[in-house]
């Protein structure tokens, strides 16, 4: 297989193309040898993005799209990154998306000046989202197939995450499991809170390391709520260091010390296994050492 332009192109074995003699036959081939869902490849046929001849197949993944946001120079670590997705190492303090229709100041903008500079024309599709004031790993798919695929593997929680935060206090159990459903908080706009008529939740921990009065936990996702980890956490009498909107206390750091340390997904295209990590940031280890001098 290989890239020309905006099409894949698969080299046919001398069998493969002797099976091939009708229409029903490749979208077999397309979705049983290569994996493509039946749905997808008949939007495909539709498009125009399939074309063979003779045992040249050719699949149009990679159509020319503009960015949909505004290019805007900001230095971004990529943890990983091929012709299908990528994944960006958010840092604190950045939105992963502008507030306000081509606005900027936002990893999105960050990620157009990244495809402009290296003559990529992909538009931004960011698969999950991280809050400002959180680190970490943010997948982005290329284009629409990709996205189609990484968007079905979060509905079927394929896409693992895998966070670390600085609580107040120590849980009387060294892991635990939280299940809360979460809504939206009627007295605080973009605040959520425990509620019965919200939405299923589930949070696993662990204890790391603990402190005098204060631990370091691994959180793990089953769903994917907004603010779940800091509702969560707050709920259970350990609100997160830094987090004043969910009762933490900020003497120590002025943000929530919540970071992304690891991300594992199905590559969209070949299905392989992807897992990687993003080191603590500095500002979290720093608030550790304070926490071991007390």
């Amino acid at each position: 297989m290989e890239r020309q332009g905006e099409w894949l192109l698969i080299r046919l074995s001398r069998e493969t193309v002797k099976e091939l003699d009708g229409l029903n036959r490749l979208e077999m081939y397309l979705a049983n040898k290569l994996g493509i869902p039946t749905e997808y490849v008949g939007r495909m046929f539709k498009q125009q993005d399939i074309e063979r001849t003779g045992d040249r197949l050719r699949l149009r993944f990679f159509p020319i799209r503009e960015f949909g946001f505004r290019p805007e120079w900001l230095p971004i670590d990529v943890l990983f990154e091929d012709d299908f997705c990528m994944v960006v190492n958010k840092p604190v303090g950045i939105p992963v998306h502008p507030t306000e229709s081509n606005g900027g100041g936002s990893l999105a903008n960050a990620i157009a000046a990244y495809y402009e500079a290296s003559a990529q024309s992909c538009a931004v599709r960011h698969i999950h989202r991280l809050d400002e004031w959180t680190s970490g790993p943010v997948l982005y798919a290329k284009h629409a197939y990709a996205q189609y695929r990484l968007d079905q593997d979060m509905r079927d929680r394929l896409i693992k995450r895998v966070y670390v935060a600085i609580v107040e206090g120590i849980p009387q159990k060294a892991k635990g499991t939280i299940q809360a459903a979460i809504g939206k908080d009627r007295h605080m706009n973009g605040k959520r809170r425990v509620s019965s008529t919200g939405d299923h939740a589930v949070t696993h921990y662990e204890l790391v390391e603990s402190y005098t009065d204060a631990s370091l936990l691994r959180l793990t996702l089953e769903t994917g709520r907004t603010h779940q980890i800091r509702v969560h956490m707050s709920h259970i009498g350990h609100p997160i260091l830094g987090d004043k909107m969910y009762g933490g206390s900020d003497n120590l750091i002025s943000h929530q010390a919540l970071h992304g340390e690891s991300l594992g997904f199905q590559h969209p295209f070949d299905r392989r296994e992807i897992h990687l990590q993003a080191e603590l940031p500095e500002h979290m280890k720093k608030l550790i050492d304070v926490l071991i001098s007390k």
